[in-house]
């Protein structure tokens, strides 16, 4: 069966380019890098090499890049370093929409002594800034906010917090995990403190991710062992990966111009043509913010795991949200901050392109997504009630 992939929000296929360049070092060059013989160098010095493919990315240099296991390992080492330079201090601020990876630590930290400010974001997604801006007191250990949505695509404006924070002398963390690689991020321009990112997200594999730490910025490591990574993250390196994610770097580079235009483009047509052809449809999220790849369109009156179930055998797939939040019943917690109404948010496809989707894989969700819609709305009650309603 055909399988046509729109869920890269949720992970990418490894790019052949990584896989090529990974292969060695799960075979070959197998020697530890922190050994003193010349096979071990070699490692070594790939490691660099990946370090510096990593810093080209994100605009910043090789020292202030520490490799992790993934974006999660990436935001607790970041926000718990924050919270232990600031011992005295026991306030904490993100957002009401965060992935998981932060979402579900603040939360735990707020039944652990620290006061959470969750900062709300309107019905289009956007962040209500004066409301961050209004929470921030001289007792807040840190600030963390997404640089983009994993379910909208919509983008914070971190440029402007992140100078905002600087003045005030606060740590600021973003999870930029679903942002690096689809957008232009150059933080020599950008104050930002520390910065997450994932390899599985930018055709990479998975099990590897990043941690920027600016310079100057306080820090204690999350995983205390070893001498690796300067004292900063305890273990042997996972070189085949670390490998693989300076490769999966490269190429994001190369490619950010085709991510904001040809798969923008793609985007945007398949968003147009289902909106045309699917009546009381709605994207989530402001239209003019948004990640090039990522659409979130609300379905009235349908289930969406049963879109996805449908969608799914013909070989379509997508996300009726987070993929680290599925399998609940409720409706996505971004969708309810946003205030998505019961029977529009429950009926939510989510669809993340990337640059290996064609022009064709598009059309063929446009021809079979609206057949789809119809068939079950028509054995769904609130459709009827909708239905009798208008008529």
């Amino acid at each position: 069966m055909k399988i046509v992939y729109m869920d890269n929000n949720a992970t990418t296929r490894v790019a052949p380019e990584v896989l090529e360049e990974m292969v060695p070092f799960l075979s070959e060059y197998y020697g530890n890098p922190s050994s003193m013989y010349s096979f071990a160098e070699i490692v070594g010095k790939k490691i660099d090499e990946a370090r510096e493919r990593v810093a080209n990315l994100l605009g910043t240099s090789p020292a202030e890049i520490i490799f992790t296991s993934c974006g999660t390992e990436s935001d607790s080492t970041a926000i718990n370093a924050a919270i232990k330079a600031n011992p005295g201090k026991r306030h904490i601020v993100t957002t009401r929409v965060e992935h998981p990876a932060v979402k579900n630590l603040f939360e735990h930290l707020g039944k652990n002594g620290y006061r959470v400010s969750f900062v709300p974001v309107d019905s289009q997604g956007v962040l209500d800034l004066d409301y961050l801006y209004d929470h921030l007191t001289t007792d807040t250990a840190i600030v963390s906010v997404m640089w983009a949505n994993n379910e909208s695509g919509v983008i914070f404006p971190i440029e402007e917090i992140a100078e905002k924070l600087h003045d005030l002398g606060i740590v600021f963390h973003t999870d930029a995990v679903q942002a690096v690689g689809k957008i232009p991020i150059d933080l020599n321009k950008v104050p930002v403190g520390m910065l997450s990112l994932s390899g599985h997200k930018l055709h990479g594999p998975k099990g590897i991710g990043a941690l920027y730490l600016r310079k100057g910025t306080k820090f204690a490591p999350f995983l205390i062992g070893g001498h690796q990574e300067k004292g900063r993250r305890g273990g042997t390196e996972n070189s085949a990966s670390i490998v693989a994610l300076g490769k999966a770097c490269q190429l994001a580079e190369d490619h950010i111009e085709i991510e904001n235009s040809t798969v923008r483009q793609l985007r945007d047509h398949l968003e147009k043509s289902l909106l045309e052809r699917i009546p009381q449809a709605k994207v989530n999220g402001v239209i003019d913010q948004r990640l090039p790849n990522t659409t979130s369109i609300g379905f009235e009156a349908v289930e969406g795991e049963a879109v996805l179930l449908r969608m799914n055998q013909l070989g379509i797939c997508a996300s009726s949200g987070s993929a680290c939040t599925s399998g609940s019943l409720e409706p996505s917690h971004v969708l309810r901050a946003m205030g998505v109404p019961f029977t529009r948010a429950h009926g939510s496809i989510r669809f993340s392109l990337s640059v290996y989707n064609t022009a064709g894989e598009v059309d063929y969700v446009i021809e079979h997504l609206p057949p789809i819609i119809e068939q079950l709305r028509n054995l769904s009650p609130f459709w009827k009630k909708a239905q009798a309603v208008v008529s």
